[in-house]
């Protein structure tokens, strides 16, 4: 399992871009596609928003990666 931690300077991003400022994905469009398939979980639940606000605490997992947003 790979662990990235991103730092958020922000309120909050967008889940798409989330995806897309970690690597996971070439765009923003490409985010949500993968959103749309179901492959992406929020604090362990499905998430299906493309653009759902994810703040500082949450942990994003797609795969066999695990995203944990942190506050700067």
């Amino acid at each position: 399992m790979q662990n990235i931690d991103f730092e958020l300077d922000r309120d909050f991003v967008e889940l798409n871009q989330l995806l897309k400022l970690v690597g996971l994905c070439d765009s923003g469009g490409a985010g949500k596609q993968l959103v749309a398939t179901g492959a992406v979980e929020v604090d362990g639940t499905t998430e299906l928003r493309k653009t759902a606000k994810i703040r500082a605490g949450q942990q994003v997992r797609v795969d066999d990666v695990v995203i944990r947003v942190v506050a700067t």
